[in-house]
């Protein structure tokens, strides 16, 4: 780690940051003749900065503040390492975090930390999770009082209409993709095909399979980070709100993922194009644990309007093979990349507890030998099926008192995040729907 900063003396300052239960990076500044001390010692800060609401203030009724005297954790480099921040305008570093406690324990409220330990019960398996994300978001002009999609660079116009897989559309903006690539170079994220699609300015850019499921949470917590802050240096925003607009679909967040054994075979794969008794029990565990796990999935108050039937999201529980509108579909293509892609997340989860809950009811479903219903044919929307929460409450509900969440999350994880949802929910509850979207546009 202190090789990269040697090799790159232009930069001045760094960053270092770990993700909160909302996926917000929160951290510190520090100049670069401090660095070597922090990758040695680690930095630290209170066990209650993972625990903040949406607003960046202390969840009122939580042990960590007051009771606890709000003491420290420490925060430790993640292997990632440094790597450049090239949407701010001074040359600066990023040095990824994650805490623990005092006697270099893990500290259970950190979201790193829960996706570590289901990664590692698949390991005691023999089995490693091969994980890809798809990152929907909106390219957005919020100068005025209503958002709308920014002028193109190229044509000085707007154009105000959806544009499906359009090439002019990302044409459009070709010097913020170009520049966007480039730093996805520069930070080694794997950003793959990009594509216009359903919203009013919304894209979706694939990141690459990865066989490390932490790296692929931190790819697409990264890349969150990157998106933002380079449509600001371009002179709009962008975000990965669940629905910013009405009308119009709103953004997903959907994972694909297969597992491969010690010798490198993927483990759904039987040779043809339903998979294994393994693939089905993994699609089982999904199914049981959707309707809990679904505050995972859309945690905020704006998730759930993009949760609603024909919107491009999925309202019932079920699977199928090669039918978008199924929560769960089995891709259809090669055998050999025999996978499941969970299709419910919204594009405004934390991506470590969304990798979490999906491989963690996935390896439930396999240690249980669960079997699912048959697959589902035809529009999921017109089924009687089991429904996904509709409510925010209803979610924070099921969450909190599901037996299952209690086989993936470690106990403070559970308390934690709902103690967070039931503040966030109390005070969104104030607002009017422009001043939610104030708060989500930038957050999320």
């Amino acid at each position: 780690m202190k090789n990269w900063l040697r090799k790159h003396p232009e930069v001045r300052t760094i960053r270092v940051a770990a993700a909160d239960l909302n996926g917000q990076p929160r951290g510190k500044r520090v100049p670069t003749r401090f660095a070597d001390k922090v990758v040695e010692d680690g930095t630290r800060f209170p066990l209650s900065v993972l625990n903040l609401d949406i607003w960046g203030e202390d969840i009122d009724d939580s042990p960590l503040v007051f009771d606890s005297g709000d003491a420290d954790g420490v925060l430790k480099p993640t292997e990632r390492g440094f790597m450049p921040m090239p949407w701010l305008e001074a040359p600066t570093a990023l040095l990824p975090i994650w805490m623990f406690r005092e006697d270099g324990r893990p500290y259970d409220g950190d979201p790193r930390h829960a996706l570590r330990s289901v990664v590692e019960r698949f390991k005691a398996l023999g089995l490693t999770p091969v994980v890809a994300m798809e990152m929907e978001f909106f390219l957005i002009d919020d100068s005025g009082r209503n958002l709308q999609v920014p002028v193109s660079p190229r044509s000085g116009k707007r154009r105000k209409a959806a544009e499906t897989l359009s090439i002019r559309a990302l044409d459009a903006f070709d010097t913020f993709f170009t520049d966007l690539y480039d730093a996805c170079e520069e930070m080694d994220i794997p950003a793959d095909t990009a594509i216009s699609e359903a919203g009013l300015g919304q894209f979706e850019i694939n990141l690459m399979h990865c066989d490390d499921a932490l790296r692929a949470a931190d790819d697409a917590w990264l890349f969150k980070m990157l998106v933002k802050g380079m449509a600001r240096k371009h002179g709009f925003a962008a975000s990965f709100m669940a629905k910013p607009y009405e009308d119009y679909a709103g953004s997903g967040l959907h994972t694909h993922f297969s597992l491969i054994d010690k010798d490198g075979k993927n483990v759904f794969d039987d040779g043809g194009p339903k998979g294994t008794d393994m693939l089905r029990h993994a699609v089982a565990g999904c199914m049981r644990a959707m309707h809990d796990s679904t505050l995972i999935f859309a945690p905020h108050w704006n998730s759930y309007d993009r949760m609603v039937p024909g919107a491009h999201a999925p309202t019932g529980i079920c699977w199928a093979y090669e039918n978008r509108t199924s929560a769960i579909r089995i891709p259809s293509g090669s055998h050999k990349a025999r996978r499941l892609e969970h299709r419910v997340a919204g594009g405004d989860v934390n991506p470590y507890l969304l990798l979490a809950a999906i491989l963690g009811a996935a390896l439930t479903g396999i240690e249980d030998q669960l079997e699912p219903p048959a697959p589902i044919t035809g529009n999921a929307y017109a089924l009687d099926l089991p429904r996904i929460p509709d409510t925010w409450g209803v979610a924070i509900d099921a969450f909190d008192n599901s037996d299952i969440m209690k086989r993936i999350f470690s106990p403070e994880m559970i308390r934690n995040f709902v103690l967070t949802k039931r503040q966030e929910l109390f005070y969104m509850d104030e607002l009017t729907p422009d001043e939610r979207v104030v708060i989500y546009l930038d957050t999320v």
